[in-house]
């Protein structure tokens, strides 16, 4: 019967496994984003792969807490989840609320933080050539942050009048906003996951082993026979 103890149990214990599985993704996805130009110098890569690891730390808990029936590792399984939803949920509301000013405010900081090699590869991979049509003008020591390296593939001699490629934040609009709706949108997806695996650890927390309740029954049936 479903919504019985082994039902619980196998629940709970496939839910933990899928949570394993994409805490590897999510560090796999954070190791990928550290070798891509952009990746290595955002913050929010840290963050993820944050995320992985203590996602894989408490799966785990849950799974031994699933296997064992322990029911202290069940409680502090159930707290944390639960936490972890309203951050998860939180995060995920915020990546799905975030517009078009908001995306471009946070490439340009990216923009300025990074070294004229970072900028050169972005330019290379996008094709295209400084961070929007304000600030499209070259120098070699860039003690402006917004300026760039020469753009050779896309500009020639140099010369940013006649550049026939398109500025960089054009080009990236798309993606950025494309991984902000991806990100919010599977964190929302998750975190109701975790409420559902809250509920079914408190379930089965407060349920009987049958096995261990036939094993008292028979113990209780002998203890009466002498």
């Amino acid at each position: 019967m479903c919504g019985g103890f082994t039902c619980s149990k196998n629940a709970l214990t496939a839910l933990n496994i899928l949570y394993i599985l994409v805490a590897f993704i999510l560090i796999g996805v954070a190791v990928y984003g550290r070798e891509s130009p952009l990746g290595a110098n955002l913050p929010t890569i840290g963050g993820i792969l944050a995320c992985g690891i203590f996602l894989i730390l408490i799966s785990i808990v849950g799974l031994i807490g699933a296997i064992k029936h322990h029911q202290v590792l069940l409680f502090f399984y159930m707290l944390i989840l639960f936490l972890l939803f309203l951050v998860q949920f939180s995060v995920a509301c915020a990546c799905l609320a975030v517009n078009m000013k908001q995306q471009e405010a946070l490439a340009r900081e990216g923009w300025a933080g990074i070294s004229d090699a970072v900028k050169t590869d972005v330019q290379k991979s996008f094709v295209c050539c400084g961070f929007d049509s304000n600030n499209n003008s070259t120098t070699n020591s860039l003690k402006d942050p917004m300026e760039h390296p020469k753009c050779p593939n896309c500009c020639p001699d140099g010369n940013t009048v006649d550049c026939h490629c398109d500025p960089c934040m054009s080009r990236l609009q798309k993606t950025i906003n494309y991984a902000f709706k991806l990100c919010g949108g599977i964190g929302l997806f998750f975190s109701f996951t975790e409420v559902v695996a809250a509920v079914i650890a408190y379930r089965y927390r407060n349920q009987f082993d049958p096995q261990v309740k036939a094993a008292s029954a028979i113990i209780n049936r002998c203890d009466y026979s002498y």
